[in-house]
């Protein structure tokens, strides 16, 4: 009799158990399809500036990227002059600026003769909820260091369609990766290298770890993945989630977040890609960071590091402001000097490294006018 009772309490405590974690994934489904609900998709922000506010020449251009397109601006360098070609240099430059409209595509420009000398290209990718307006600060002083700039919206964002799916890093990615062979196949583009801030940090990295045109760079900010940044957003929201169940439950709700297009965790992980990617590597952060603490550079930078062995391999470099929290960190000198003094190092050019970072210093950028976001 004591061994029937005795099975019939383990068989209802093991049905206890089913039906109790049956019940626990049913609230955790719910709560990571309403999680994906509230921020699978960003709030559209207008772009509301343009290269012409600035008196720099460009380019309002369709990259093609897969089903979609992304609209950007293509700012093309100026050409280095020497002293006995400086007035007709000026004259040029004035030009330039009093026209201030989207020029028509290289090499089909009426009364050009000839291309300009090839050099590098960097593509800037912004953050979540931004666009190539609102991170327009980054073009401005790298264009002043000499090189071809090409910004755009992530889609979306800014100006680009919208979407019906979940957008994350993965979307970043290949968004980043289409601007960046677009860029490629331009006759007066040497190399491309790219510089994302945010999620478009993350994205350029995993975007680097996939397509070899790209050469270097530069990510700021950037989460380390997608699970430390959902179980950030817990904390941010002010849930108050234990410990041992807190992390299980970021990584669930990452997993359904990235169901729609059927991504794993794992591809939209920037330090997954860093361990990938051996090209040339600037991680930036900012110290006051409370919505990306400086950990995940940290994160970031130990496994590019740990990725890289073989000789030849470039060193990971990383800058951290100690002044400064997630966004606007071009507002920092030293930060502007250190990204075109990598560019210019890694991508040959176009003039020399020192004096790169001597220009972009000296280009004075600040944030939007309106500081919500950037």
């Amino acid at each position: 009799m004591s061994r029937k009772r005795s099975s019939r309490t383990a068989r209802w405590l093991r049905l206890g158990v089913v039906g109790a974690g049956l019940t626990g994934f049913g609230v955790a489904y719910r709560f990571a399809l309403r999680y994906r609900e509230r921020v699978g998709l960003p709030h559209r922000s207008s772009v509301e500036t343009s290269p012409a506010d600035f008196g720099l020449a460009f380019e309002q251009v369709e990259i093609p990227a897969g089903d979609h397109h992304l609209v950007a601006w293509f700012v093309p360098a100026e050409p280095e002059v020497t002293p006995k070609k400086a007035r007709a240099g000026a004259r040029t430059k004035a030009s330039a600026t009093s026209a201030a409209q989207p020029t028509p595509a290289a090499g089909t420009s009426p009364g050009v003769a000839e291309l300009p000398d090839r050099r590098p290209a960097i593509v800037v990718v912004h953050g979540w909820e931004s666009n190539r307006g609102r991170t327009f600060a980054h073009v401005r002083y790298l264009h002043a260091a000499g090189f071809h700039c090409l910004v755009f919206d992530v889609r979306g964002h800014g100006d680009s369609p919208e979407e019906t799916l979940p957008i994350n890093v993965p979307e970043f990615a290949e968004d980043t990766a289409a601007a960046a062979r677009w860029a490629a196949a331009r006759p007066e583009v040497s190399n491309v290298g790219v510089l994302g801030h945010s999620m478009g940090g993350a994205g350029a990295i995993v975007a680097a770890s996939q397509e070899p045109l790209i050469k270097a760079v530069v990510s700021a900010s950037a989460p380390a993945d997608l699970v430390r940044m959902t179980r950030q957003t817990f904390q941010m929201a002010g849930l108050q989630i234990p410990e041992p169940i807190a992390t299980p439950m970021a990584w669930f709700t990452a997993a359904v977040l990235l169901i729609p297009r059927r991504h794993s965790v794992g591809e939209a992980s920037a330090t997954a890609a860093a361990a990938r990617y051996r090209g040339p590597l600037l991680l930036i952060h900012g110290a006051q960071d409370h919505g990306v603490p400086v950990a995940h550079l940290e994160l970031i930078a130990r496994a590019a590091v740990g990725g890289r062995g073989r000789e030849g391999d470039p060193a990971v470099e990383t800058l951290v402001l100690p002044d400064f929290g997630h966004r606007w960190l071009y507002e920092d000198a030293g930060c502007r000097r250190k990204t075109a003094t990598f560019f210019a190092r890694s991508l040959g050019g176009p003039i020399a490294p020192a004096t790169a970072g001597e220009r972009a210093a000296a280009c004075v950028v600040a944030r939007p006018a309106d500081p919500i976001y950037g």
